[in-house]
């Protein structure tokens, strides 16, 4: 079959380029005074670079595609919904809800400003890659994150299976119910971080924040600081390996955390069985000698 070549051309009405299939887009403007929605639904095989879209739901119910060097503004609300097997790179996102119940979707070298993104979806790797979001991934699963630096609120939660490595997350709320997470070689900062998380590991990462990690079930923390701690791991199952201090622990209910120094260790009102250990690295090695 000819593939078919679209260059240089402007569309505007209503599902413009509806089903269209084995054909690459070039140098495309999706944008104009028709306002028409879905302009490639249904497609099947594309390949878009250098476009510009301006217009809502441009890519729904779509796939296999490639888009790269492009920009989808702040008009292009709910961008990429119900595609599978899609790889965006170098480009630009910008519409609120920009993917959801999506699979097997690649972004890499992206600048994300989206709202509600990637809700519902399975399969999505992140890589080298700046996003800006509230509520980022919600209900997702087999999620990848490498090289992202991440800002907003209430970000990965309801997710199972997600995998961050080398990435700055400045997020509130973040993992809450979320299962199956580990975090390697990163920077999370946020305010109740992993609450009522199950699985949740963090390795050799920075945590900032007030009241992390409560309510957390198999709870692992490898090689990590923290920062502005107070009345961490309350109601936690917990093993952690902390290095330098924490501000305060609070009523941990099972397991050892471990660390050089804590500022207060509270036991008392608590609302369960609190069996949790604490243990002071200095004081052990002290003993021991």
């Amino acid at each position: 079959m000819t593939r078919m070549n679209i260059i240089g051309k402007q569309f505007d009405e209503e599902r413009a380029l509806y089903h269209l299939q084995n054909a690459d887009v070039e140098d495309c403007v999706f944008a104009g005074p028709a306002d028409g929605e879905s302009v490639l639904k249904e497609s099947v095989d594309v390949g878009l670079k250098n476009c510009r879209f301006s217009l809502r739901y441009p890519l729904w119910h779509v796939k296999g595609f490639t888009m790269a060097d492009s920009t989808m503004d702040d008009k292009t609300r709910a961008a990429i919904w119900y595609a599978e097997n899609g790889s965006i790179t170098d480009s630009v996102l910008g519409g609120i809800k920009a993917v959801r119940e999506c699979a097997h979707i690649r972004l890499e070298r992206c600048q994300v400003d989206s709202q509600e993104f990637g809700w519902k979806s399975q399969d999505i790797t992140l890589m080298d890659t700046d996003i800006v979001s509230e509520y980022l991934l919600m209900n997702s699963r087999d999620v990848k994150l490498r090289s992202v630096k991440m800002k907003g609120k209430y970000s990965f939660q309801y997710m199972e299976n997600l995998e961050i490595e080398d990435s700055e997350l400045d997020t509130k709320d973040a993992f809450w119910h979320s299962k199956n997470v580990t975090v390697r070689d990163s920077i999370v900062k946020g305010e109740y971080l992993g609450w009522f998380s199950e699985n949740l590991t963090l390795i050799n990462c920075r945590i900032i924040g007030t009241q992390p990690l409560c309510y957390c079930k198999n709870l692992r923390l490898i090689d990590c600081t923290m920062e502005d701690t107070d009345l961490s791991f309350e109601y936690s199952d917990v093993k952690a390996d902390v290095k330098g201090h924490i501000l305060s622990v609070k009523n941990p209910r099972s397991g050892c955390i471990t660390a050089d120094s804590v500022g207060e260790v509270i036991r008392g009102d608590a609302v369960m069985k609190c069996t949790g250990e604490v243990i002071l690295r200095a004081k052990t090695e002290k003993k021991a000698g």
